[in-house]
């Protein structure tokens, strides 16, 4: 079962040790149509709004807060509010978000390159240094770690679920997950 969350941030656990913890909201979402466990989904982010947001609001009869339609997997059998209760029983969520965009980085940055000596009379740096080979192959391999764009991908990963407080629709999961806070991503539940 999947769900449409935002990051809200990190925080700790008061247990004794502590746990760094990643605070996920479920979004209210309404099941517009479904189709053999996959459904067609209707949710809220931001203020953009066009005729054919319009069309399928009207064709689903949505209010006009849900401008944002998506397709995936649910517990639901018909079209209504999304079921929570795979959450409350489910032990590991598989957590996808964009990472935070770094426009074109540097080798350093980007691949965590040492970089050359700082000292006096240098000039290498933070230069990348050689990347290719003499007479043979004579070119530089495909796929070569050098500076470009960093982030603003989608990486999942997998976080234990530490608690799911049902009345805030609020997940807590162990460790960090990919993003910006405010971010809106989706989890699936693993286990």
């Amino acid at each position: 079962m999947e769900y449409i969350v935002e990051k809200i941030g990190m925080s700790r656990t008061i247990t004794v040790p502590s746990q760094a913890v990643t605070l996920l909201r479920v979004l209210e979402t309404k099941v517009c149509e479904v189709n053999e466990g996959t459904a067609i989904v209707a949710y809220n982010s931001g203020k953009k709004m066009n005729k054919s947001i319009e069309g399928q609001q009207k064709k689903y009869s949505l209010s006009s807060e849900f401008n944002r339609l998506a397709t995936m997997q649910v517990a639901n059998t018909e079209a209504g509010d999304l079921d929570l209760t795979p959450l409350v029983e489910a032990k590991v969520l598989r957590s996808t978000f964009t990472t935070k965009g770094r426009g074109f980085s540097g080798a350093m940055k980007r691949w965590n390159f040492s970089g050359g000596p700082a000292s006096h009379g240098h000039r290498f740096g933070r230069r990348t240094g050689s990347i290719g080979m003499a007479e043979w192959p004579g070119r530089v391999m495909k796929g070569k770690k050098m500076p470009g764009q960093y982030g603003n991908v989608q990486n999942s990963v997998k976080n234990a679920i530490v608690s799911f407080d049902a009345e805030n629709n609020i997940i807590a999961v162990s460790g960090s997950v990919s993003g910006a806070n405010g971010a809106l991503g989706r989890v699936k539940v693993a286990k």
